[in-house]
């Protein structure tokens, strides 16, 4: 078979990439991705304490409210508290995960725990806009029943849902905003004489 020009530079690319790919891992390894990290994860951190911090006012507000009212603000309240409970709960989990978590060095293990962290974010936004679609259902629902109790809880999850709808695409703007600062490796690939090497700006 005839071998043509095109061909023979695209058969010599091939181990080429995979050069830089090694160099990728081996350049990272030494000069590091642990600063980048260490901003993300501060990030998860502070999101992890402003839910936290929602929650605890809500319970504090809910205990409060549902003790010195009744029907839809008493069913309002009390949701309040049920779901805030387990916002606490994950908002600690959450930053306890961060706070456990060592910052890689890794440039694949950096681009991975970046994007899951959006993936993440982005289906949260999803499930938020659910539940403010449920909490709508829920009052309506309540309305034609006469049950007041559920017209609470339903204006509860709206507002609830809100909120983490809110607090998701702020956090998800945040961390697209940070992906903005890793460096574009292959635009510093260095050829010289000892070899194919990378350009990393870490800043």
């Amino acid at each position: 078979m005839k071998v043509t020009n095109t061909t023979f530079r695209f058969l010599i690319m091939i181990p080429m990439f995979w050069l830089v790919a090694i160099g990728v891992s081996q350049a990272q390894s030494h000069e590091g991705f642990a600063p980048f990290n260490r901003e993300r994860i501060s990030f998860e951190k502070q999101g992890m304490l402003l839910l936290a911090t929602w929650s605890l006012g809500n319970l504090a507000w809910g205990g409060i409210g549902a003790s010195n009212s009744q029907g839809v603000a008493k069913g309002f309240h009390q949701m309040n508290m049920y779901w805030n409970g387990v916002n606490l709960i994950i908002a600690g989990l959450g930053y306890y995960h961060a706070f456990k978590e060592i910052p890689s060095s890794e440039f694949w293990e950096t681009l991975d725990a970046q994007h899951r962290m959006e993936k993440i974010l982005l289906f949260n936004a999803g499930l938020d806009v659910g539940y403010i679609a449920g909490g709508l259902y829920l009052n309506e629902r309540g309305k034609r029943l006469g049950r007041e109790q559920w017209q609470g809880f339903g204006k509860s999850v709206v507002l609830q849902g809100a909120f983490l709808l809110s607090f998701d695409i702020i956090m998800y703007l945040v961390m697209r905003d940070h992906a903005g600062d890793l460096p574009r490796i292959f635009e510093q690939v260095v050829v010289s004489g000892n070899g194919i090497g990378i350009r990393v700006p870490i800043r």
